[in-house]
């Protein structure tokens, strides 16, 4: 599925990839550095996640996910993302009886 062909009010999901700051392990992170001038605690890198696509842009061609591993949202461009695929939610359902 192409991300302008997705019905509107439906849930999507798709891989994506996009640079982000990185620790030694190669997950990404959030932090900023101490001081102007001081030396980030990442490295740049690319990053692959799935995302659960929040909003489209059809204007400038982005799309805001929210990657599912890092529980946070990215915007990237149409051509960073592949693998479009419905989303089945699913309830989070406990067995009364236990």
């Amino acid at each position: 599925m192409q991300i302008e062909n997705i019905p509107a009010g439906e849930s999507w999901a798709c891989r994506y990839r996009c640079t982000r700051w990185l620790d030694s392990a190669g997950r990404p992170i959030e932090a900023k550095p101490k001081n102007i001038g001081s030396v980030h605690p990442g490295t740049p890198g690319e990053w692959e996640g799935i995302g659960v696509i929040q909003i489209r842009d059809v204007d400038r061609k982005l799309v805001q996910l929210w990657d599912t591993e890092l529980h946070s949202s990215v915007t990237v461009s149409w051509d960073q993302v592949w693998a479009v695929e419905p989303v089945e939610w699913l309830d989070d359902v406990q067995d009364a009886t236990t």
